[in-house]
């Protein structure tokens, strides 16, 4: 773990984007923390290269509304909890935590889903809570690559895919593989996967930086998706490298034009 043991910054990710032809990126929260939401919406002010942010709030907070109210801004496109290191699995069917995804749903603000495999069909009844809310699910849920297991996730993963207010992001996958020595065969069955489930319109390119160089540098996590697109058409792929994103995190024309998609 000690690559990641260092500051990752706005120009470090302005390289690994340039390196890899892809024009704006999406920044995530990595900590359950108000003051890094601040940074990061600090952050994308100050760079066109990050084009949105999808931050941490407490969604059980008596102040949320205030908290949610005092950071919309262009930049504030939706919200993440740490769902997958929470002891109780059922955390996200709490009727607190339900009432903070009602206060995204009243703003337009995605809710990205950061679970395990095991956490599928708990997500799949908090979603069926929301019909109103758009979620996005990170990293395919994380499936059991380094053991070669693909069932019951497959099966899990169709099913929260059947809902149409949820798009997943093809992120995460090579460090759920054995680092060092995963191939493109090993990540391939999780994304046919996830288009077959999913469909086109409503995949997206995630890099998962700077968590991915555990076992992959960004420039070979785009080649892998380049790789595995290579049989979609024209129209589905500008959907993977941006459009999907720019229609399900709700970013502005104006915004695509200024911050360039792939």
């Amino acid at each position: 773990m000690g690559v990641l043991a260092r500051d990752f910054g706005p120009l470090d990710l302005k390289q690994e984007l340039q390196a890899a032809g892809i024009g704006a990126s999406i920044a995530v929260q990595a900590r359950q923390d108000l003051d890094e939401t601040d940074e990061l919406l600090r952050v994308a002010a100050d760079h066109d290269h990050v084009a949105a942010v999808v931050g941490w709030f407490d969604l059980e907070s008596d102040e949320l509304s205030e908290e949610l109210d005092a950071r919309m801004s262009k930049a504030l496109v939706g919200a993440r909890h740490i769902l997958q290191d929470e002891p109780n699995d059922e955390y996200m069917l709490r009727p607190a935590f339900q009432r903070g995804i009602g206060e995204l749903t009243k703003r337009r603000l995605s809710y990205d889903l950061l679970i395990h495999p095991h956490h599928l069909p708990v997500a799949l009844d908090l979603v069926d809570a929301h019909p109103d809310q758009c979620f996005v699910l990170d990293h395919l849920a994380k499936p059991f690559i380094e053991r070669g297991e693909i069932d019951p996730w497959r099966r899990d993963l169709s099913r929260l895919a059947d809902r149409a207010q949820v798009s997943v992001k093809l992120s995460g996958l090579v460090t759920e593989a054995a680092w060092g020595r995963w191939t493109f065969e090993d990540l391939r069955p999780y994304l046919d996967a996830a288009l077959e489930a999913f469909g086109a319109t409503r995949v997206m390119f995630g890099s998962d930086w700077p968590v991915c160089t555990l076992a992959a540098s960004y420039k070979r996590v785009t080649a892998v998706i380049e790789q595995w697109s290579e049989t979609l058409s024209a129209d589905e792929k500008a959907g993977l490298w941006g459009g999907n994103a720019a229609r399900v995190y709700r970013l502005s024309e104006s915004v695509l034009r200024e911050r360039s998609a792939r």
